[in-house]
């Protein structure tokens, strides 16, 4: 098994960890605002020095790719790449909205088998960053940008239940108003929640070129979102 390094500053949630053998042996976060420029560095230096005492050798950084904030993606890449280029580790992405539905997973807090997941990430106003998975992690619809109205999803929830979360969800629900819209609060991305999703790339050799990554920020979905006509 891997010893990966996991850094996640997607949103205002600054978060990292460490997870070895599939298990998270090390953690930090910090909950306050978006503190990433001052929180990540003290973070990542506490988990090498917990690694490098007990002689655990790193084989890869895992580093969320977006979307989500553009500073706090352009801080978490940044450092990441540093300690990628440092010790000779490989990069690996792992989608936000992908690691969003890990704890639902994982606290089976969905019972239907057939039920939908859509991880949502807020923007202004009735604005949304969405993807939608079944139970499997199989992507029933790539990420996009949403400008919700009653129509946005309905055609999945016409055909079976579909469960909303993350920071964008709470305030779509009013407007979804669909017998098939289920809420789950308190869902947000966290660097311990991605073990599962940076291993299954790792052992894929899914890696990124640490030269040219980029993460896929917010603003690069508003030129595709559909706005209403003046």
């Amino acid at each position: 098994m891997a010893c990966i390094l996991h850094i996640e500053t997607s949103t205002d949630i600054c978060s990292v960890a460490v997870s070895q053998d599939g298990a998270c042996i090390f953690k930090e976060e910090d909950h306050s605002g978006p503190n990433h420029a001052v929180s990540l560095g003290t973070f990542v230096d506490e988990a090498l020095s917990f690694t490098d005492n007990h002689a655990i050798p790193f084989d890869a950084v895992a580093v969320s790719c977006g979307p989500g904030s553009y500073t706090g993606l352009r801080i978490g890449v940044s450092m990441a790449k540093g300690i990628c280029y440092a010790r000779n580790l490989k990069l690996i992405a792992v989608p936000t909205l992908e690691l969003l539905c890990v704890p639902v997973l994982l606290k089976c807090l969905i019972p239907e088998e057939d039920a939908l997941l859509c991880p949502m990430l807020d923007a202004r106003r009735m604005e949304v960053y969405s993807q939608i998975f079944d139970r499997s992690l199989h992507e029933i619809r790539a990420t996009q940008a949403d400008i919700v109205d009653g129509d946005t999803y309905r055609k999945y929830l016409d055909e079976r239940p579909v469960y909303f979360f993350g920071n964008g969800a709470a305030k779509c629900m009013d407007t979804i108003n669909h017998p098939n819209a289920h809420l789950i609060k308190d869902i947000k991305p966290l660097a311990k929640n991605m073990q599962p999703l940076a291993e299954k790339r790792f052992f894929n050799e899914k890696f990124e070129d640490i030269a040219y990554f980029v993460p896929f920020y917010l603003k690069d979905f508003v030129a595709k979102a559909p706005r209403p006509l003046l």
